[in-house]
């Protein structure tokens, strides 16, 4: 029987609106399997990974299919359910396939394509017409035997090159190949065991007494060997590297042990992933208005899919969601256990491994590419082979959601509220928290989201019955929300009693709380020393030179720093517009509260915790870690410290520039200030002492801030939702932002107006715009902003078509092609 001619629709990892067809070899006919990746070219030479997303018989009808060059897989790396979810995403949130195969596969499963060249076998028979850059190549070449275009470059000072390998490859002296460099390389580690003559103990025995007499070092490290196997019983072999730490020896006398034929050594591919074992705790006991949310919770969820747990600050959410975990571990089902920054979730992930042990993996952006692909691996594995144990409970940042399950049972959106959830660059901008519950329905699963100052949109929904809601209104244990006082800033200036940045009641109550060996954490939500330095004279502030941002004062480092695009300046001398040298600091972040609370309280251990301190892979650990083991009596923070952490001693939270964040220009500045605020208040007397919070604030009667002070959330949410009905913003309209980039002003000004001009002829009144963001020049790029508003009756769908048609007819028009457009759906 002749096999049928097999074409494969294949998802590149490139903004491509549509999938691009291949033709596949006849002997690679049996190999060709959805999910898999394959090798193939496109632009010319240049090769990429693709996936196989549809197999057919049928060729395109627009082009000729270039046939696929290999499979680079066994088995599927993608799995059906999946791609669900990608064309999901690529829908709603108005992206390509191929941007969300970015997003979702980890690095290490995609592969880097390098050109480089090399001599025929025959090139000497036609070096006598080589010109003189051709003579270069052909030298370099018979040094070095491969070279890569990038070489080529350098070696002959231009930057197109591709016309003369070309030349050369026509007239038979070149050979161009594109080499496939695999980004994942498995973990390998060497293990030593006895040889089997030395199985015979008497034999064993002898040669030990031998080596004790000659080579006393050699024999320690063979008793070492011994004592590791005794006290594990199943363990044949060790680690070297485990055994050379154990005896304190080193890989030379290893060797000199093998060379005796008394060890054997055996390299193997080991997993990068944490698996030490410890000691599984029970889960505590709920207490009696846990037990009842638990029940509700349960109940509901045979009704609905999606709940809302508002619990309020320390009312046990964490101790609700191990139960359910557990639950649904009994039934043999995946859970996907959702944080908003895993970084500063050091405390559950403990939390969870003393519960359920090896059954939980953690999944994020600070694990390497190496780590990730194993992680992903061992849940494919888990799909497919049932005898292996694996992954019970996936810890996870919003990539979590990527990760091919293949039972899931429950995801738990803890912290639902927080904006972190949402992907702002690149695209897919998705937002984690909605694809979670378009993920739990694809498996039929259920999703908890959960919080103690819901988003405004969870809470509409819950309340308006299309979602499920329980409350938890009793913090564990009893203890009392902590009291919170207002200090006006404003008026302890009039009156002198402000001392720098803190007024006299906060440094005052942070002495008894130091004094009484208690802790204090301090709110500021901006980072660095100083974000603006300012001439006395002309008032003339540095800029970033690639971003209309002024730059931040960075003492650690003594330097002006941009927070957008990552520029580094020197400090300036004197003003660069009058030349005066009077120049003084404006504002206060992290950095300068650390400094001068070290001058109020020298023999106090003061920390920072923000972007700045915690860059390192387990800064933040240690600096939690640190805090919550007494070394440190204060913390500085950013909104870092309003997230997932829960401390014994913490009598005082102080928030020291509550305005700062209730004038920001966005609609959700009022919500995002209540969130902060109340968040980073509830850090405070968690266990046996109430505790006192301080905001220091201009104006104390603020609807805000009189709303944190009552803790009322009610309030908050009614006086949100009638400015947001009224000014057309969610959860009663829909929002989607274009946002156009060009390196020329005059060109996006133009193209701006011109697409607004189109989409206002099809969409009318809901498109505002264009506008310059807050920000209007990023990277050397100036931007334009177009806000689209969509009432929640009228059709998406219908209205994305219009807005994608609109973008395709503007990116047609010459003037415009070189103008970038990016679409954000729920931007904010």
């Amino acid at each position: 029987m002749i096999s049928p001619t097999l074409f494969i629709d294949v998802i590149l990892p490139l903004a491509l609106p549509k999938l691009y067809t291949y033709r596949v070899p006849m002997e690679l006919n049996d190999t060709v399997v959805i999910g898999k990746r394959v090798v193939v070219s496109f632009r010319g030479n240049k090769l990429y990974t693709g996936l196989i997303k549809t197999i057919k018989e049928t060729p395109p009808v627009d082009y000729e299919a270039k046939y696929i060059l290999s499979v680079l897989d066994d088995e599927p790396v993608v799995t059906e359910r999946q791609y669900e979810l990608w064309e999901w995403m690529a829908s709603y949130y108005m992206c390509t396939l191929g941007e969300v195969m970015n997003a979702a596969l980890p690095g290490g499963l995609k592969l880097q394509s390098e050109t480089k060249i090399t001599l025929t076998e025959g090139y000497k028979d036609h070096t006598k017409i080589m010109n003189d850059k051709e003579f270069l190549i052909v030298d370099a070449l018979e040094i070095n035997n491969i070279i890569t275009l990038d070489e080529v470059s350098k070696i002959l000072d231009q930057k197109t090159v591709f016309p003369i390998i070309k030349g050369m490859m026509d007239r038979g002296l070149l050979l161009i190949h594109e080499e496939m460099n695999t980004k994942y390389k498995p973990r390998k580690m060497i293990y030593v065991r006895l040889s089997d003559a030395y199985a015979d103990k008497n034999l064993l025995s002898k040669e030990l007494d031998l080596l004790g007499k000659k080579a006393p070092k050699q024999a320690e490290l063979l008793m070492s060997f011994l004592k590791l196997l005794m006290d594990n019983k199943d363990l044949r072999e060790v680690a070297r590297e485990e055994l050379i730490k154990y005896a304190d020896s080193s890989t030379a006398f290893v060797q000199e042990l093998v060379k005796k034929g008394i060890f054997e050594l055996e390299e193997k591919e080991v997993s990068r992933l944490s698996n030490s074992s410890q000691d599984v705790e029970d889960k505590l006991e709920l207490n009696e208005f846990q037990v009842q949310a638990f029940q509700e919770i349960k109940d509901h969820f045979q009704e609905k899919d999606i709940l809302l747990l508002h619990g309020i600050t320390s009312s046990g959410k964490t101790e609700i969601y191990i139960h359910m975990i557990e639950e649904m571990i009994a039934q043999g089902k995946q859970v996907l256990y959702l944080l908003p920054e895993i970084a500063l979730t050091t405390q559950i992930i403990n939390r969870l491994k003393k519960h359920f042990g090896n059954l939980v993996q953690i999944y994020h952006s600070r694990l390497s590419e190496n780590e990730r692909v194993e992680v992903w691996k061992n849940m494919l594995n888990k799909s497919t082979d049932k005898s292996v144990t694996n992954i019970s409970v996936i810890l996870a940042a919003r990539s979590g959601i990527f990760l091919p399950y293949h039972d899931l049972g429950l995801i738990i959106v803890d912290e639902e509220h927080e904006n972190s959830f949402k992907q702002y660059d690149p695209s897919p901008r998705y937002h984690a928290r909605d694809s979670a519950m378009v993920l739990a329905k694809l498996f039929h699963a259920k999703t908890l989201l959960g919080s103690a100052t819901p988003s405004i949109e969870s809470y509409y929904n819950a309340t308006n019955n299309k979602y499920e809601m329980v409350t938890l209104t009793k913090r564990h244990g009893g203890v009392l929300l902590p009291g919170i006082l207002l200090v006006n800033i404003a008026e302890e200036k009039r009156k002198k009693r402000m001392k720098s940045h803190f007024s006299q009641l906060l440094l005052d109550e942070i002495k008894i709380a130091l004094d009484t060996k208690e802790q204090v954490i301090l709110f500021q939500n901006r980072r660095g020393f100083a974000p603006i330095l300012e001439c006395v004279t002309c008032g003339w502030t540095p800029h970033c030179i690639n971003c209309d941002v002024s730059l931040t004062y960075h003492k650690a480092n003594e330097s002006l720093r941009c927070h957008y695009c990552g520029y580094v300046g020197k400090i300036p001398k004197s003003c660069s517009a009058c030349g005066n040298n009077d120049i003084k600091m404006k504002g206060f972040g992290t950095e300068k509260v650390e400094e001068e609370l070290s001058i109020f309280f020298p023999d106090a251990v003061i920390a920072r915790l923000d972007l700045d301190s915690t860059r390192s892979k387990y800064s933040y650990q240690q600096i939690i870690g640190d805090f919550e083991t007494n070394k440190i009596n204060v913390l500085v923070g950013t909104q870092m410290v309003t997230k997932g952490l829960d401390f014994n001693n913490v009598t005082i939270v102080g928030i020291l520039n509550a305005d700062s964040m209730l004038n920001f220009p966005d609609f959700r500045s009022f919500e995002r200030s209540y969130q902060l605020m109340a968040q980073v208040s509830g850090r405070a007397g968690r266990k046996q002492k109430r505790g006192k919070v301080i905001i220091q604030c201009q104006n104390e009667l603020h609807p805000i801030i009189q709303q944190v002070l009552n803790n009322d959330y009610e309030k908050m949410y009614a006086q949100e939702l009638l400015e947001r009905n009224k000014f057309h913003f969610p959860p009663y309209f829909r929002l989607i932002k274009l946002t156009l980039k060009h390196k020329d002003y005059n060109v996006i000004d133009n193209g701006a107006h011109q697409l607004a001009k189109d989409l206002k002829q099809v969409l009318g009144a809901r498109v505002l715009g264009p506008e310059a963001p807050l920000v209007a020049r990023v990277r050397n790029l100036f931007l334009k902003d177009i806000l689209i508003k969509i009432e929640r009756e009228a059709s998406i769908k219908n209205a994305k078509k219009m807005i994608m048609d609109a973008v395709t007819n503007f990116k047609g028009l010459s003037d415009y092609k070189s103008v970038s457009v990016h679409i954000d759906v729920d931007p904010y």
